[in-house]
This record gives structure tokens, C-alpha cells and sequence, in this order.
């Protein structure tokens, strides 16, 4: 009876999550870009990336410009985050089983995974969100603040310089250029692999196009999250149906294009990473 009621598709991301996803996907690597350009622009291969921009003035505008947005939609994410709380539960909202704050189960899921790995146990029982989930998701939070108010300094120097003393500039810079290379190598290399290239992934995570996985995949990959919705009654809420082909083509395309955009950069990146512009 518990097989005829479970769902073919279970649903993993709204769409406004899948929506925050695309925005910082499309203005993340316009940023890798604009920024390799311009920072590799001593090299040919750095000119050739701003020149798909307009040239190097061009591409400092895109960037700064694209920059504001990616602001804008960290700013509205917040926005979005708070009216998610339940304040009447709060500890609950913040550190239960469908919250992306760390928390002592993940430390634990951890341990449990380096022990499996070993061949020394079971690998853990996870939930709704994985202890690596949380870490992608905070690795990008924490450094967006950090880019936004490096480049804000270093766009307007003047306005900067009246409040902060000349060298606040210098260390705006290192601190924009290191976090955004620690960005494009984590995302193209950790996430990309993680959220990808693994055996239960491969050869495309589909769960952030199509906001669902296939029953099975879920209770492979979170048993416990699996068997808390069917004992609070709400597996059959989270059913969904599957994409249709045309919107698959549409992301499959779109996903190919964009790790293969930011697989390219970062290997220029290192490929030419003796010819940097340093100021």
C-alpha cells in the first residue's frame, strides 16, 4: 500500500529557490568573465575575453554594472530568508531539519562519512540538506558581502579615500581579486564535481533545473528526509510531475554551456596565471 501511494518525483526546490539559482549563475559567470578579462588583459587571451564584452572598458562596466545586480538580488535573498522564519517557532526555524544553518548533525553526518569512506561503517542517514549543501550554500553567502563592499571601494576610490585612509584601497583590492579566484576555483572545481560529476549526479544534477528527483534518487540520497515526510503525513504534498522535454533540452543545453564556460576559465585562468595584472 506504502508503494502505490509514494510519488514517481518528489519535489527538492521551489521555484523561487531554482530563480535566486539561475540569477547567480548567469551573473556569476559574467562577473568570472569580465573579471578574468580585465585582469589578464596584459595577455592575449585577456583581451580576447574583453573583447566579447566590447573591449576593456566595456567589460569594466559590465562589471560593475552586473556587480550592482548581484547586490540587488543578495539584498532581496535576505529579504526572502526573513519572511521564510516562522518567529513563533523560531529555534525550530532556524536549527530544525529544514534549515540551512549548521548545526551538530551535520559535524556527526560528517564523521560518519569519513568513517564509511575508510570502510569502517555505514555512510550517514541525511536529511533534507546535506553538511556539504550547507557549506556550498554559506561559501557563497559569506563572500558576496565581502566582493560588494571591496567593489564598491575600489568603483568609487575618491568617495572612498575621503573616509578610509589610500592604503584601505590596496587591501580592497587583494581582498576582492583573492575571494573572487577562491570563488571561481571552489564553484568550478568542488561544486561542479559534487553537485555533477558524481556517480549518483552524472552526468547533470537536474534537482535545481527541474526542482524534483526521482523518488528513488531521494530516498537513496536522503533516507531520513524521506521517512520524515512519510511519518508527518507529507510525502504525497511533496509529489511532482517531470519536466517536459522541451524544458529539459532548454536546461541540459544551458547547464553544458555553462560548466564548460567556467571549466574554460579557470584552466586560462591557470594557464596564464604568470601574466596577471597587478594593478
Amino acid at each position: 500500500r506504502r508503494k502505490m501511494t509514494q510519488p514517481l518525483r518528489i519535489k527538492r526546490f521551489s521555484k523561487m529557490d531554482r530563480v535566486f539559482h539561475l540569477c547567480l549563475m548567469v551573473t556569476f559567470l559574467i562577473q568570472s568573465a569580465t573579471g578574468f578579462g580585465r585582469m589578464y588583459v596584459a595577455a592575449g587571451w585577456g583581451r580576447t575575453v574583453c573583447n566579447l564584452f566590447g573591449g576593456y572598458e566595456n567589460a569594466s562596466r559590465v562589471h560593475h554594472w552586473v556587480g550592482g545586480v548581484m547586490m540587488a538580488g543578495f539584498a532581496i535573498h535576505v529579504l526572502y530568508l526573513l519572511s521564510r522564519i516562522r518567529w513563533n517557532a523560531l529555534w525550530q526555524s532556524l536549527f530544525g531539519p529544514d534549515s540551512l544553518i549548521p548545526n551538530l548533525q551535520d559535524a556527526r553526518h560528517l564523521w560518519q562519512r569519513l568513517w564509511w569512506f575508510l570502510g569502517l561503517g555505514n555512510p550517514p542517514k541525511l536529511d533534507r540538506w546535506a553538511y556539504w549543501e550547507k557549506f556550498d550554500y554559506w561559501a557563497v553567502f559569506w563572500g558576496m558581502p565581502l566582493l560588494a563592499i571591496t567593489g564598491v571601494m575600489m568603483m568609487y576610490p575618491f568617495w572612498t579615500s575621503e573616509y578610509l585612509p589610500g592604503w584601505s584601497l590596496n587591501i580592497a583590492a587583494l581582498l576582492h581579486r583573492a575571494e573572487a579566484i577562491l570563488a571561481v576555483a571552489y564553484i568550478f572545481i568542488v561544486h561542479f564535481f559534487v553537485g555533477h560529476l558524481r556517480r549518483t549526479s552524472f552526468p547533470m544534477n537536474q534537482a535545481m533545473f527541474s526542482g524534483s528527483v526521482l523518488f528513488e534518487e531521494a530516498q537513496e540520497e536522503k533516507p531520513a528526509w524521506v521517512e520524515r515526510l512519510r511519518k508527518e503525513g507529507r510525502l504525497e504534498t511533496f509529489a511532482a510531475k517531470a519536466p517536459a522535454l522541451w524544458y529539459k533540452v532548454i536546461y541540459f543545453v544551458f547547464g553544458y554551456v555553462a560548466l564548460a564556460s567556467g571549466i574554460y576559465l579557470l584552466i586560462m585562468g591557470i594557464a596564464y596565471s604568470g601574466q596577471v595584472r597587478l594593478h
